[in-house]
């Protein structure tokens, strides 16, 4: 494993063209990021939470670890003697995906609930179907895995966050990865939808951006298309060094046709990313067949502690994907709540950029509350590595895992990138 990098020089002088935000002071930056108004606000003193989580739908095989890191989350801050004195609640749902309605109604029954927050949905297509409903009712929308960077800029009434980086952090850490690597004309594979096609646009920016070029434009699917022997055909035509291939669980489908077409991983390139790499997504493929073949995850490797406590959790977790970032999006929330006084979904959302920019570190939400009780300023640095929300409620700093396969086609720690997310604002 690798220690920490910074973004390569070509890449980041680029940043895809895509500089980060200056976010000027913590005072700036939190009243920039503060509701419009309060008025609507019902504080009961009890903070409420319901997740929409995928336990169905394409994203099935991910939502058991995100489950893991709120109930892991919940279970800590209730046994800190809970959010102004209360014990957290939380409802969890399904997602569903987006061939469905699920979330939709999950958010209806949350919000019928009184939640004051809503976790969820872990797909940005997922999310885009609900967000309005959540936050023009004043309740905070918060996902610990949307990635597009359609949510940067979204009219969201100052209530949405997040605790994973927009995707053009991914998409120059990907880019910069197969740039190493080697690869000069790689082919994008990308499911159609605003985190495919979103990721794809990322990495073909910041490839070229770099001096690179692809070997056809990115390749836009149908994830609930019949057969992918088309597409496939269309990249195996382009004669690429490389296949990067941005998608959900269909993506045991289409590297089942890459095989059976003579490009798969052990005859090309293989990059996969956050909503593909998996440990059992792909476990009924040929035995080795994934060796060598990477991909892009957010977030710092989880501590043994953390995996133990998962564990402790869901004994069957078979991976740790976005359990991170969902635990810090529970505490943030807390900790948001108890710095305003508030369990109002908009008053905690007035707070959250100062739980992670102002002060002394903690790292977890009994520490940070005592820091709150004695009246000092902290920094709340989470599981999934540094916050910092900005004023468009992203983390304005992120790692990012590279992973790789071996012979077990199980993956592991390459490396780790760190930077300043970029931001399309």
């Amino acid at each position: 494993m690798g220690t920490p990098v910074k973004i390569g020089a070509a890449l980041a002088a680029s940043a895809l063209v895509l500089t980060a935000c200056s976010s000027g002071s913590s005072e700036e930056t939190a009243a920039s990021a503060a509701p419009s108004s309060s008025a609507s606000c019902e504080a009961d003193g009890t903070l409420k939470l319901g997740t929409i989580l995928p336990q169905t739908g394409n994203l099935a095989f991910l939502g058991p670890p995100e489950f893991a890191g709120v109930d892991l989350a919940i279970s800590e801050i209730n046994e800190a003697g809970g959010v102004l004195g209360e014990q957290v609640e939380v409802f969890n749902a399904d997602s569903g995906d987006t061939t469905t309605n699920i979330a939709v109604t999950a958010a209806d029954e949350h919000l019928q609930r009184g939640v004051d927050a809503v976790i969820g949905a872990a797909s940005s297509g997922v999310s885009l179907t609900f967000i309005d409903k959540v936050t023009d009712a004043g309740v905070i929308h918060f996902s610990p895995a949307n990635t597009s960077p359609t949510f940067t800029s979204y009219d969201d009434n100052g209530l949405y966050f997040r605790t994973a980086p927009s995707d053009l952090f991914q998409g120059a850490v990907l880019a910069e990865t197969a740039a190493n690597d080697g690869s000069t004309k790689p082919a994008v594979l990308a499911l159609q939808d605003a985190y495919g096609e979103g990721l794809a646009n990322a990495f073909a920016g910041n490839f070229t951006a770099a001096g690179g070029s692809l070997a056809l434009d990115p390749v836009i699917y149908d994830p609930q298309a019949a057969s992918f022997e088309a597409e496939v055909g269309q990249v195996k035509a382009a004669d690429p060094d490389a296949v990067v291939m941005i998608g959900f669980n269909e993506s045991s489908k289409m590297l089942q046709e890459l095989i059976k077409q003579g490009i798969g991983p052990d005859k090309v390139q293989l990059y996969l990313v956050d909503g593909n790499l998996s440990n059992t997504l792909f476990e009924d493929l040929p035995e080795g067949i994934l060796e060598g073949a990477k991909g892009t995850l957010p977030g710092s490797q989880p501590s043994d502690e953390l995996r133990e406590s998962l564990l402790a959790i869901d004994p069957e977790l078979a991976d740790f994907s976005y359990a991170p970032e969902s635990y810090d999006a529970v505490t943030t929330i807390a900790l948001g709540a108890e710095l305003a006084g508030s369990d109002c979904g908009e008053d905690i959302a007035a707070a959250l950029v100062e739980v992670t920019n102002n002060g002394a570190e903690c790292t977890n939400f009994a520490d940070c509350k005592a820091k709150i009780d004695a009246g000092e300023d902290f920094n709340y640095n989470g599981q999934s590595g540094p916050i910092s929300f900005d004023e468009n409620g992203d983390p304005s700093e992120a790692t990012m895992g590279v992973y790789i396969y071996g012979a077990d086609n199980q993956y592991s720690a390459d490396e780790f990138v760190s930077g300043d997310v970029p931001s399309a604002s």
